[in-house]
């Protein structure tokens, strides 16, 4: 079940301003020690950054009384969750998908990606593969995965469930979870930890901004990174004439 803490636009549209690096390192400091998803990689690398509330999707392994209709591969109408959840989700929510780390079938391919990029969702996600690589890695979409194949879902994967709790790349994933991405790959927040960790992954990337120049004009990393107290009212100074990410 979705957790009832409000998420903000604010505190979404500062996520997509921070790194991965900068969140997991808020997360780690809350004692979070793994939230980002290893392995998952986006399609297309030009796309921008994104965040916005889970809407999970969980995978099982296919069985031929279930899966394997020969006179109708195609899979569809009656009894298709994942079309279901292609339809449920709703502008603003990535769909995370529980491929359960197996590659071998497309956990979705271009048309449901092009469904939900035109009803406005924020993203598509899967520990295993999607299928259309070549058309999804030019759709202005966020689209992560391990990797691309033509083979058909229903070859190893049948859609179970959605909105319920899953793992994605060894991940626990909850209906409503926060889900920030960008070049570099994703990490899932704790909806009720969204507003927090916003605030302070946007202050410290401000800060580190300021501190790169000081690197990249040759300061030495003691006494800069992290920032000493002469470096500190250096900062407070840069700040006061109006700097921000």
């Amino acid at each position: 079940m979705t957790e009832s803490v409000d998420v903000s636009q604010a505190t979404l549209d500062k996520l997509k301003k921070c790194g991965q690096g900068t969140i997991t390192t808020q997360l780690f400091k809350r004692g979070y020690r793994q939230q980002f998803l290893v392995g998952v990689a986006p399609l297309n690398k030009d796309c921008e950054a994104f965040a916005g509330e889970a809407f999970t999707l969980r995978f099982i392994p296919s069985r031929e009384d279930k899966d394997w209709d020969l006179g109708d591969l195609k899979q569809r109408g009656e009894d298709n969750v994942q079309w279901e959840a292609v339809e449920a989700i709703q502008a603003g929510q990535v769909l995370m998908i529980d491929s359960r780390n197996d590659p071998r079938a497309a956990s979705a391919g271009n048309m449901l990606m092009t469904r939900m990029m035109r009803k406005g969702c924020a993203a598509a996600i899967t520990d295993g593969a999607f299928r259309d690589g070549s058309e999804i890695s030019h759709m202005p979409f966020p689209a992560y995965c391990r990797g691309n194949t033509a083979t058909t879902r229903p070859a190893y994967h049948r859609a179970i469930a959605m909105q319920e709790p899953i793992g994605c790349a060894e991940v626990a994933v909850y209906p409503g979870d926060i889900v920030v991405g960008d070049a570099d790959g994703v990490t899932v927040i704790p909806r009720h930890l969204a507003e927090e960790v916003a605030k302070d992954s946007y202050e410290q990337e401000l800060r580190e901004k300021f501190l790169f120049t000081k690197i990249d004009a040759g300061a030495s990393l003691f006494g800069t990174y992290p920032a000493g107290p002469e470096t500190l009212e250096e900062y407070e100074a840069w700040l006061a004439k109006g700097n921000d990410l």
